[in-house]
């Protein structure tokens, strides 16, 4: 046997122990159907312990400079996301509202879709979607939209198989998350094709002062905003806002005096509608069967300012007002509620399949 026949046998051999290892991402990697797929730190991101759930329907925990502490992100993958690894698919970036984590965000409609995948980043309890003027409080770093809009979306880009533009992306969320989908469309309109509120804090002006007051109030873990959440707890012991910080915290001084509140106002989606020229935008919102004491009930008022500023601008919109919920499937009763959010998802999804395939 010459020299050269012994080195090429080595090297075939060399290659064809390379072959069993190197794996193309969404192949052979992706044969095992039982677990999460595999994802890479990057963009600022650090995993801590492994994935948690099914090889569909799964969550990450991660640590940023960013935010402070440990962050979950769910993501939820369409059923026949392994039976075709050349496949590519939109990307339906969901916000929770307050105070929730996205493991807690079990809608059914959310895992429907067969051509959409789903990411719930972390917002924290009351995060708001939103850079933190103050970030030396006692809960540290919170750059909210830096760790959503250049962090958690090129991770999720590099990671899974998405169509990485505009035109494949959307943002929706609930209450509070609902103010975060309209902010980061406005801020970022680059990125996002489609916004949805679900029940959102759309108006933060002094027309809706009751609405920036609620945020203050989770700020300063006043009983009051606890009672009203959507966790239903009420017990100041155990409230999920602590601990409280500073009513300027997130935006300066809520106080429209001395044009004082600017801040306030540069990020109130309703008075920056005009920056969703050429996104699609859905607003649902009930009234809480018209008790002022139902969260729904101021909701739908900052709704109703906001379809007046589209109207005035002559924006296209779809604007879905359920009211009691009477007549809004058969788990909404107009409150500020998981049912109506339901409800509001199953109409939402379809039309957002719709507009990635259009």
């Amino acid at each position: 046997m010459t020299r050269t026949s012994n080195w090429w046998r080595a090297v075939v051999a060399w290659m064809i122990a390379a072959a069993a290892v190197v794996v193309p991402t969404g192949s052979a990697q992706a044969a095992d159907r039982t677990v999460p797929p595999p994802m890479a730190n990057g963009f600022g991101l650090t995993q801590v312990g492994t994935a948690t759930g099914s090889a569909t329907n799964f969550h990450i925990t991660v640590t940023t400079p960013e935010v402070a502490g440990e962050q979950h992100i769910k993501i939820i993958l369409p059923s026949g996301y392994y039976d075709d690894p050349g496949r590519r698919y939109p990307v339906l970036y969901f916000l929770h509202g307050s105070p929730d984590d996205p493991v807690q965000q079990t809608y059914p409609a959310l895992t429907m879709s067969d051509s959409v995948i789903t990411v719930i980043p972390d917002g924290g309890a009351r995060g708001w979607y939103a850079n933190w003027l103050n970030q030396k409080t006692q809960l540290g770093a919170q750059n909210w939209e830096n760790f959503h809009l250049k962090q958690v979306i090129p991770f999720i880009d590099a990671n899974l198989r998405t169509i990485a533009a505009k035109k494949a992306r959307a943002v929706a969320g609930v209450s509070m998350g609902g103010f975060g989908a309209f902010h980061y469309a406005q801020v970022r309109p680059d990125l996002f094709s489609q916004t949805a509120s679900l029940s959102g804090d759309i108006d933060l002006s002094a027309n809706s002062m009751d609405l920036r007051l609620a945020v203050v109030a989770s700020l300063i873990d006043a009983t009051g905003v606890i009672c009203g959440s959507a966790s239903g707890a009420c017990d100041p012991n155990d409230s999920p806002y602590k601990p409280a910080v500073d009513s300027d915290a997130l935006f300066g001084s809520p106080y429209p005096v001395f044009n004082v509140d600017w801040r306030w106002n540069q990020v109130d989606p309703s008075q920056h509608m005009d920056r969703l020229a050429g996104v699609g935008v859905s607003i649902y919102v009930g009234n809480g069967g018209g008790s002022p004491l139902e969260a729904e009930f101021w909701l739908e008022g900052a709704a109703k300012n906001v379809k007046a500023r589209m109207d005035a601008l002559g924006m296209p919109y779809h604007y879905v007002n359920y009211g009691d919920g009477s007549g809004w499937g058969t788990q909404c009763n107009g409150g500020h509620n998981a049912g109506c959010w339901e409800e509001d998802l199953r109409d939402l999804i379809p039309r957002l399949e719709r507009a990635f395939a259009s």
